[in-house]
């Protein structure tokens, strides 16, 4: 019984050697090829994509990051503030009032 349950073992290891070996190559392949293996050129859109130019800002209101891009902009005495939505930006506005006016 210990013979089989090292054979079973020494299986699965060689499953686990021979799939990792697996993977790096296709990651080796694919990094050396790029883009060429699939025949596709770079847009340019996704130049800045790839360039790392994103910047990402927090939503004040439920904490979500969004691209700057793509955030709802509010401007409040002086202070730019990025929404991940019309609806987050508007329940900010009713708040903010709602201090304001308790004082």
């Amino acid at each position: 019984m210990t013979n089989f349950l090292a054979r079973v073992a020494r299986l699965l290891l060689w499953l686990i050697f021979v799939s990792w070996s697996v993977a790096l190559v296709r990651r080796l392949l694919h990094s050396m090829l790029g883009d060429r293996a699939t025949g596709a050129a770079p847009t340019a859109d996704a130049a800045p994509a790839m360039a790392g130019t994103r910047r990402l800002v927090r939503d004040p209101l439920c904490g979500v990051h969004v691209d700057e891009t793509l955030s709802i902009p509010f401007r409040e005495e002086g202070q730019l503030l990025h929404f991940c939505s019309t609806t987050c930006r508007d329940r900010y506005a009713v708040n903010t009032r709602k201090f304001a006016a308790n004082g």
